[in-house]
């Protein structure tokens, strides 16, 4: 448990900093449950800067939960894209309809029901039951996680279930019932303002005075992380299949990386393969049908949360007539003006950039 004395301090402390130095945010302009909801799920492993016009943007076309059931999986994909993580997204559409069909339409309070939600797990719930509705619910992301183990002086990597349970702990202790909302947000704003990752600014801290690692001069050494494997690097070929003028996208299934998003279709390139041989394989088996190989359109970077990928775009011609979709959902042959109409990853996107190029004269 806590002295119950630095408690105090260190709750006063915090929410005197936060009402000075909170950052002007819109979803913190708000107390509608649906728009606090959106904003955590889109802030999920991703950074303030970035959400912002994403979700002013999803605001302004999705307002309402009716609006958000009532809205096609493409409309929601294209609102998301370029967001990354694309399941939130599918978790949101799918989410919506859970709450008109079990909850009458109103996002619950508590954090059980919000956990039997569709992408939201325990540091969600919190937030939403917390700062949507003022409940005494504890939350622990990454900005939090950081502040308490250098309030605290916790060695143990954070990686191990012990730390994850330690850090609970101190969430739970801590935690007021008089204005948990603003306190959980006061805590991850420290984390995103003052005790960052590299070089802390300690100075600045309204808990320099509690905070063991400031003392002990630890900062550079906590949080303690196990180290972590190089990113497997894969390469992979798409193919643009022109015909009459037009580009064939295919939608890729509902489950999995970019589920519903759309594609030039390919794959990845197997040991012993070039790759238009990857290609002519990859069509074939996705979509039972036989292409020619053409000129070698570009090469595009990405990286995911677990591997890094180098894509190889080739111009193809079809030569087979029919087309079979084994893999995918939907195909669509596209004019070149309607490409950005459709929701696309990041790669597609740059083929479709490139695609959409003025021609040299």
């Amino acid at each position: 448990m806590i002295n119950p004395e630095i408690k105090l301090r260190i709750i006063t402390e915090l929410i005197n900093w936060y009402q000075v130095y909170a950052r002007d945010l819109p979803w913190r302009h708000t107390t509608d449950p649906y728009a606090i909801w959106v904003s955590e799920i889109m802030l999920q492993q991703t950074r303030v800067e970035t959400v912002i016009p994403y979700f002013t943007r999803w605001m302004g076309e999705l307002p309402t939960l009716g609006s958000l059931v009532s809205a096609d999986q493409d409309k929601v994909l294209k609102l998301w894209e370029g967001l990354g993580y694309y399941k939130r997204a599918h978790n949101l559409h799918k989410a919506a309809q859970l709450i008109v069909d079990s909850f009458d339409g109103s996002l619950p309070e508590n954090v059980k029901s919000l956990e039997s939600l569709p992408g939201i797990g325990r540091y969600t719930a919190g937030a939403i039951s917390s700062i949507a509705f003022n409940q005494p619910s504890p939350i622990l992301d990454g900005n939090i996680k950081r502040v308490f183990t250098r309030l605290f002086n916790i060695s143990t990597p954070l990686q191990i279930s012990e730390t994850e349970k330690a850090l609970w702990r101190i969430a739970e202790d801590l935690l007021p019932e008089d204005n948990p909302g603003g306190f959980n947000q006061a805590l991850m704003e420290l984390g995103a303002l003052i005790c960052l990752p590299k070089n802390p600014v300690c100075d600045h801290c309204p808990l320099k005075g509690d905070c063991l690692a400031f003392q002990y001069h630890l900062q550079g050494d906590l949080p303690v992380r196990k180290e972590k494997s190089p990113l497997p690097h894969l390469q992979v070929t798409a193919a643009v299949i022109e015909k009459d003028g037009r580009v064939l996208l295919a939608k890729r299934p509902p489950e999995g990386l970019l589920g519903g998003m759309w594609e030039f279709p390919g794959g990845k390139q197997e040991s012993n393969e070039t790759l238009p041989e990857t290609l002519e394989r990859e069509i074939k088996e996705e979509l039972d049908a036989t292409v020619q190989v053409g000129e070698h359109l570009g090469t595009y970077h990405h990286a995911y949360t677990h591997y890094k990928v180098t894509l190889y775009a080739y111009r193809c011609g079809l030569i087979s007539e029919e087309l079979n979709m084994i893999y995918h959902t939907d195909l669509a042959w596209v004019t070149l003006d309607a490409l950005n109409t459709y929701p696309m990853g990041k790669l597609d996107r740059l083929i479709t950039s490139t695609l959409l190029e003025p021609k040299p004269d």
